[in-house]
């Protein structure tokens, strides 16, 4: 049997040296390396080319989007199209074994259109919002829901369900995910090490950002894909609304009748509380007062949405 063709496409903007150790650990990997770059300003086009990596670079005619680079780069791999394709962020490093372990669970059945492993912070303990992230990338194994912005794809099933939303500011992967399934493919998170990730996160104005895109996501995901055959987001921009917008409100009206209804706000550490057993008492904090953050993000949505604007992206680096 041949052996199945393999290229990757990394997407990036202003990595530095994240990006050069990106492109080194795809070196042997892959047939080739797409780069596609957003607008840096940073010597990353220059670096990639004298790696080897094939370079498109972005036009700032369009708004910059991570779905707007993946699928420029998809596109540079049509006419010479691999089996597979490895999506990879910038600001990521490929891990040894990764391509085996993944083309091993592909062979096993035809209809799995994604697989993705284990992505860990190479310094989850440079602050507590990199160990949040890196406990965040710990999801169950097994079939999955969605994948995140590194995985293993085949090549021919993304090209068929027309590759990603490139007006999407975030959550581009899972909404990619949900019409793969909805077309009959299937998506699977294997028990192997996938990449590093560094996403350096060392001050709260990062993580704030960073929560509110999430709340972006998670309303306009909602909004916009949800089915009930097929529910996207529901359950996370319900709680966002609860916890970031509805109880404040229930707080600041019922204090004008009487002061004593400030006691309400008592929630909110009782939720720090019980969140605090499975998380710990930082995250279960911060996971609170997140989605204060995820409300500001949901709102934003909807208020281009009703106004008819565009989205536009909600940077934390």
């Amino acid at each position: 049997m041949d052996q199945p063709i393999i290229d990757a496409v990394a997407i990036g903007r202003n990595e530095g040296a994240r990006l050069i150790a990106c492109l080194k650990s795809l070196q042997g990997q892959v047939r080739r390396v797409i780069y596609v770059d957003s607008g840096s300003g940073d010597g990353s086009v220059e670096a990639a080319r004298a790696l080897g990596a094939e370079v498109v670079e972005l036009g700032l005619s369009v708004p910059f989007t991570a779905a707007r680079a993946r699928n420029a780069g998809l596109q540079e791999l049509i006419d010479d199209a691999p089996d597979f394709v490895q999506l990879i962020d910038g600001d990521c490093e490929l891990r040894e074994g990764w391509i085996e372990a993944a083309l091993a669970k592909m062979a096993e059945d035809p209809k799995i259109a994604v697989v993705c492993g284990r992505r860990r912070e190479r310094n989850p303990e440079a602050s507590i919002y990199n160990t949040m992230i890196d406990a965040e990338w710990d999801t169950p194994v097994g079939e999955a829901a969605a994948c995140g912005g590194d995985a293993l794809m085949r090549f021919a099933a993304v090209k068929a369900v027309g590759g990603y939303r490139d007006d999407l500011i975030a959550g581009e992967e899972p909404e990619l995910c949900l019409r793969l399934r909805k077309a009959g493919w299937r998506i699977w998170r294997i028990a192997a090490e996938m990449t590093w990730h560094d996403a350096q996160i060392l001050r709260f104005g990062q993580w704030w950002k960073r929560t509110e895109r999430a709340g972006h996501a998670f309303a306009e995901g909602s909004a916009r894909f949800s089915t009930p055959e097929m529910p996207h987001w529901v359950a996370e921009t319900k709680r966002l609304w609860v916890w970031g917008a509805v109880i404040p409100a229930v707080i600041v009206v019922s204090s004008v009748a009487s002061p004593f209804a400030v006691v309400l706000a008592l929630v909110y550490p009782l939720q720090v509380l019980r969140l605090s057993r499975r998380m710990g008492l930082k995250a279960a904090f911060f996971s609170t007062l997140g989605k204060f953050a995820e409300a500001l993000g949901a709102a934003r949505f909807h208020l281009r949405r009703f106004s008819g604007g565009r989205s536009e992206l909600i940077e934390y680096k």
